[in-house]
């Protein structure tokens, strides 16, 4: 998650500043911290997004941008009033660009406790081949 205080911006998320839209909600957007690793013949992605829950997350690839976004609601438990907060609620986005070597139509993506996980299989000509070694 970004620094306490922080909004969304370009060059914090390591992003060309056309690749982030302006957003319209005057709510805070926070970049959700990711693990990126490689199973197989794929990457994955790890997105940390507490309080994300599948109805909120829209994730979307276009233009060879895949865009995560989520629009999460403040919780307030009944009857309680609020001292102290370490944990500030907002929004999240992050996008990344993808290189020809992303099987696009095979792209999936699943939610667990707040941690959105997506799958990016490599394209066949992406994968690593084995080349036999002929006798003679």
């Amino acid at each position: 998650m970004a620094e306490k205080g922080e909004s969304l911006k370009p060059e914090k998320a390591g992003l060309p500043e056309s690749a982030v839209a302006e957003r319209t909600k005057d709510r805070r957007s926070f970049i959700p911290n990711v693990d990126i690793t490689e199973k197989g013949h794929a990457l994955m992605i790890h997105a940390d997004m507490p309080g994300a829950d599948e109805k909120s997350v829209n994730i979307t690839l276009e233009n060879d941008v895949l865009t995560i976004e989520a629009q999460v609601k403040d919780v307030r438990l009944e009857g309680h009033t609020l001292s102290y907060a370490e944990y500030e609620e907002g929004d999240y986005y992050r996008a990344f660009t993808l290189n020809e070597n992303v099987d696009r139509d095979k792209i999936e993506a699943s939610l667990k406790n707040g941690v959105l996980s997506i799958v990016l299989p490599k394209a066949e000509e992406a994968k690593t081949k084995t080349i036999p070694i002929k006798v003679g």
